[in-house]
């Protein structure tokens, strides 16, 4: 497992929340977005994984003219084919979920009353830049996902996804002593771009990589539920 926070805690209770109140009656939708090459379709392989043996999920990916990230999880076997769906944007990634999310809600909504009920809807954004974020009219909740090779610079840079996401993913911490990068350094500038929010450090290698984003998201709807 890789180092998370200098502490020892992973995420304070007070930095479980969303940008707004969770719904009831129907999925968690949960947003993940992010540069191209970060990790993103390795992590929603990595929580459907971890989390299929407790609870329900659908994936929907969005790539622009392939279904790429689609068909990658599905031979991955990470859940039932029939529970995957790609959205082909024909635009640049952010549209998508932010400005013209028709799409995506339509093929959401598909999978949720195909397959429910549905606990847990994860949202994948085509790779985009730091000004990716989603609208709240698609996700209840957001991941940002960086990576240690696209520079260790890059949270101190921050921008609405490193800011304003629900939980900051610092992703492949394993790769940065051969790229030179400084995770010490990028959780630093990370937490004080969020404010204190959460930000968790991840290397998707082994069963359990993405267990910190997992227990999130287990956090999350139990926030929910108490509520």
């Amino acid at each position: 497992m890789p180092p998370h926070h200098p502490d020892g805690e992973l995420f304070p209770d007070r930095s479980i929340t969303a940008s707004k109140p969770l719904p009831r009656g129907r999925a968690l939708r949960i947003g993940i977005g992010g540069p191209v090459g970060c990790g993103k379709t390795t992590l929603v392989g990595q929580l459907c994984r971890s989390l299929r043996d407790e609870l329900s999920l659908v994936v929907v990916t969005n790539d622009i003219f392939t279904s790429e990230d689609a068909q990658a999880l599905k031979a991955a076997a990470v859940l039932p084919e029939e529970r995957i769906m790609a959205v082909e944007t024909g635009c640049c990634p952010h549209t998508a979920i932010r400005d013209d999310i028709a799409a995506n809600l339509d093929a959401v909504e598909q999978l949720e009353a195909r397959h429910g009920p549905v606990d847990v809807t994860l949202v994948e954004s085509g790779g985009d830049n730091l000004t990716a974020i989603f609208s709240s009219g698609l996700v209840d909740a957001q991941i940002f996902v960086l990576d240690t090779a696209g520079g260790d610079d890059v949270p101190r840079k921050g921008g609405p996804g490193v800011a304003l996401a629900d939980l900051l993913v610092i992703n492949k911490v394993d790769l940065a002593p051969h790229v030179g990068s400084d995770v010490d350094r990028m959780y630093a500038d990370a937490v004080e771009r969020r404010s204190g929010g959460p930000v968790v450090l991840t290397s998707m290698v082994g069963d359990v990589a993405a267990g910190p984003v997992a227990d999130w998201i287990r956090s999350l709807l139990a926030v929910r539920n108490a509520a």
